[in-house]
């Protein structure tokens, strides 16, 4: 006799829908990294489909994406036919218009069709934002520290 599971079937929907927070830090800018490995959408002309690992980096001002909702949304274009081009720019401006950033970029790095690669890079700068200067600081390799 089986176990009956703790765990319910996920009953969450793709959606366009973006949720955010307040940013922990408004008063600091800090760069938040998000590396989205699945991102799948449909060749407007063939309607094959089209994969491309997506690079979010930004600059929060008074709101950061919240993750779960980000999944979602980045899940409700695996239906639908796009342009690579076309929706990069459509998911930095739903992003934007979420969040309002102080920066924000998006790098679509798309899997090879018909022998050609695509990377796609949009960006947004709030008007009279200026970075802070970097600051150059030694690089340590991957987890140098546990080697011996």
């Amino acid at each position: 006799m089986s176990t009956p599971s703790t765990h319910s079937p996920s009953t969450a929907q793709p959606t366009k829908m973006l949720e955010t927070f307040p940013n922990p830090k408004p008063e600091r800018d800090y760069h938040i990294h998000m590396e989205i490995p699945e991102f799948t959408c449909l060749c407007p002309k063939t309607g094959q489909p089209d994969f491309a690992t997506l690079i979010l980096d930004y600059i929060a001002d008074q709101r950061c994406v919240e993750l779960k909702s980000l999944k979602l949304y980045i899940w409700s274009f695996r239906n639908e036919g796009h342009f690579h081009e076309d929706v990069s720019n459509r998911m930095l401006d739903d992003l934007v218009a979420a969040t309002q950033p102080r920066f924000m970029r998006l790098t679509a790095k798309f899997y090879v069709r018909g022998g050609i690669f695509t990377n796609v890079v949009t960006e947004f700068q709030k008007p009279g934002w200026q970075a802070v200067p970097l600051v150059n600081l030694s690089e340590f390799a991957v987890q140098s520290n546990t080697c011996g």
